[in-house]
């Protein structure tokens, strides 16, 4: 019985698509063109709520995400089907349009030059441990050749 409860947590934490079971969690981090320390108070909330919606249009899932002063922190599940510069294309700017809209007084800084958000952004997969997708792999091998060596009776 514990052994059926583990699987089903395993695969509980999956999404599926037609073709596809998938976990793709990534750790994505980016900030205000020259760090510039803006994201508090109703601009933070202003991002974080354009964050929310782009991505939940796009189909993604916003696991945490904090808006802090300089920098934006976001865990989010993409489907395979999407590519991350993708998203976070539309990510940065939507909410760009979003925040020079609401945030008029924004705009009128010459430094800014109509965009909010540095180019770039830093990411990383926050998915299954790298250890341990080895051991997998390598448990799978050994399996394998366990079951080649009993069809050929050696």
């Amino acid at each position: 019985m514990p052994q059926h409860r583990e699987k089903e947590e395993a695969v509980s934490r999956f999404h599926k698509l037609s073709h596809t079971i998938w976990h793709c969690q990534y750790h994505i981090v980016w900030v205000p063109k020259y760090r510039f320390r803006v994201l508090h108070g109703a601009a933070g909330r202003a991002v974080e709520e354009g964050i929310q919606a782009v991505c939940g249009y796009a189909g993604c899932e916003v696991v945490e995400m904090n808006a802090r002063k300089d920098h934006v922190r976001l865990i989010v599940m993409i489907p395979p089907k999407l590519a991350i510069s993708d998203v976070m294309g539309r990510v940065k700017g939507q909410t760009a349009i979003k925040t020079f809209k609401q945030f008029r007084n924004l705009r009128q800084k010459p430094y800014w030059g109509n965009h909010v958000w540095s180019p770039g952004y830093c990411v990383d997969t926050a998915g299954l441990d790298s250890e341990m997708i080895q051991k997998y792999v390598r448990y799978q091998e050994q399996k394998e050749q366990q079951i080649e060596q009993l069809q050929l009776g050696i």
